[in-house]
Order: structure tokens, then sequence, then C-alpha cells
């Protein structure tokens, strides 16, 4: 049923609690996981050359650190006998996460929820609402509320 299951991560334990999920479907359908991180600086502040510089860095620094951590989970699903693969990508997170899904054909993207209701999603906007509103594919929602 599921042949490519693609996680986004943040860094977060919280994103995190859809891993056991993934792990166990990956080995009942023999699913190959891709582990999609989008990365994001810091917003430009100045348009001088330094500045413009100093994103880059930053932006560099940042794709870096994504790629290793996503390195870390591959090895413990390969580990596991789970095919994992990483991909690490700059941009808007919502169109990053369904480019991906299109590009990697993937069957099913699985991600956890702030859980977040209300004026409380209303202000920080929810990359999971963003997500279920213009995927044309099954999405696996793990609501997690803390990062405990």
């Amino acid at each position: 049923m599921y042949k490519v299951i693609l996680v986004p991560l943040d860094g977060s334990k919280r994103a995190e609690r859809i891993l056991k999920h993934v792990e166990e479907l990956a080995h009942c359908f023999n699913a190959k996981v891709i582990f999609l991180q989008v990365v994001t600086a810091p917003n430009l502040v100045g348009y001088d050359e330094s500045a413009i510089l100093l994103y880059h860095h930053n932006l560099e620094q940042l794709a870096k650190q994504a790629e290793s951590y996503l390195d870390s989970l591959k090895g413990v699903f390969r580990e596991k006998g789970i095919e994992a693969k990483t991909c690490v990508v700059g941009g808007p997170v919502v169109e990053q996460i369904i480019d991906c899904a299109l590009r990697e054909h993937a069957d099913l993207v699985a991600m956890s929820s702030h859980g977040r209701t209300g004026l409380a999603r209303a202000f920080y906007g929810s990359i999971t609402a963003g997500v279920l509103n213009l995927i044309d594919r099954p999405l696996l929602i793990i609501r997690s509320r803390s990062d405990n």
C-alpha cells in the first residue's frame, strides 16, 4: 500500500514523535522512508553586501546541521532494516513539503502537529494545516502537545 513515506521534521522532539509510527508502517509495507527538513534563515535585515553574505552563511550552516541530523535518523532506520533517504531544501515550508512529496512519489506524508487550536493556530500559523489543505495524497498526523 505505502512504498514511500515522506517524514518532514524540524529537529524537535515533538516532531520526532511520528518516528515510531513511521517505523511500524515501513516494516509493515516494506516502504522506503524519506526524511525531509526545510531550512529557512532568519529574515534578512538590510541589503548591503555583508548582510547578504551573513544570510547565506547562516543558511549554509542550518543546511549542514539539518543534513547531520537527518543522516543520524537515516542510520538508525537503516540499522532496523528500513531503507531511508534524506532531503534538505530551502524555501517556504509547506510548499517544499508538497514539492518533495510529488518529486519523490511519496504515497504517504507522516508528521506531528503542535496540537494548537483557535487563536494560537491562527497567530502562529500551522505547517500541518497548510499541508493538509494542499496535499493530494494521504497524510498521517500525530498530535503532539509538548517536547517532553
